[in-house]
């Protein structure tokens, strides 16, 4: 069943002390444009994002947030520079001999410039983007379900609306014959009004008729239709993105419409062709949500 081009998920989970939060959202558009924003010090995770998302959806702007808490007990390491307290404890020594206080706590030597620094502790990034992304994929599942769920709703509807046109094609179908033998009718009518009680030559009222059938046959264009019909109902059950195939079919609807109402000056007609139109731009409004 197809699927909407709009849709929106979200995931959150702690995994290795990191509290990792993920949105998808999305909107129409014609290709599959994917902005993903997250934390700076995480940016080395866009390029594993993206193909996640490249993997999950073929068409739409998709925008992903990204959203990352550390306890950060696990990121520091707090190092201790030994030979610099050692030079600093016999630079201590030294003074003492010169009568100055001694007892220097290790708390106050700790204070002493370079004695003690604190450190960001390496990271597995490879570890960190599997993280992301696992979180990823379970906003994706949520976003890929809100999606299918919308996509139904476009399927009835476009569907519902093939059925109206394929209506309308039969009213088509039926009103096209009339025509002519209206026409025929016609014009024996204007030929006795013209000629009066002169002899009517019905062979050429025959040969005119057959020429304005020729003209007004919409024959081809309403098998046409009935087989853009069927494809149409074929596009909807498909699990495969189909929203540009059904865009383009959407236009030979329209087309085969406007060749009728070309073809055809039967008022009967005509308003029927407008019903068809209609329905075909309803159809294509709703194509444009496809995937």
């Amino acid at each position: 069943m197809i699927k909407s081009m709009t849709g929106y998920g979200r995931a959150r989970e702690n995994r290795n002390g990191r509290d990792i939060t993920v949105e998808v959202r999305s909107v129409n558009n014609r290709y599959l444009d994917c902005t993903v924003k997250l934390p700076r010090a995480y940016i080395f995770a866009e390029d594993a994002v993206k193909t996640r998302v490249q993997k999950a959806v073929s068409r739409g702007k998709v925008d992903v947030f990204i959203t990352m808490e550390s306890a950060g007990s696990d990121d520091a390491v707090v190092t201790v520079n030994e030979p610099l307290a050692r030079a600093y404890c016999k630079a201590l020594a030294q003074l003492e001999t010169l009568g100055a206080r001694g007892g220097v706590t290790a708390v106050e030597l700790a204070r002493f410039p370079d004695v003690v620094t604190v450190t960001k502790a390496e990271e597995d990034l490879e570890a960190i983007a599997g993280d992301i992304c696992a979180v990823l994929e379970q906003a994706l599942a949520a976003y890929n379900d809100m999606r299918a769920v919308e996509g139904r709703k476009l399927a009835e509807d476009i569907v519902s609306r093939a059925g109206t046109i394929e209506q309308c094609v039969g009213v088509v179908e039926e009103r096209s014959p009339q025509t002519v033998e209206e026409y025929r009718q016609k014009l024996f009518a204007k030929m006795q009004e013209v000629l009066g009680s002169t002899n009517i030559d019905e062979g050429r009222i025959l040969q005119e008729a057959a020429i304005y059938a020729d003209k007004v046959a919409v024959d081809e264009e309403t098998v046409r239709l009935r087989s853009h019909i069927a494809q149409l109902r074929t596009m909807v059950e498909s699990v495969k993105p189909v929203g540009r195939d059904m865009d383009f079919l959407v236009q030979e609807f329209n087309r085969e419409c406007n060749t009728i109402g070309s073809k055809c000056k039967d008022l009967r007609i005509t308003e029927t062709v407008l019903q068809m139109k209609a329905e075909v731009e309803k159809i294509r409004e709703q194509v444009q949500n496809v995937e």
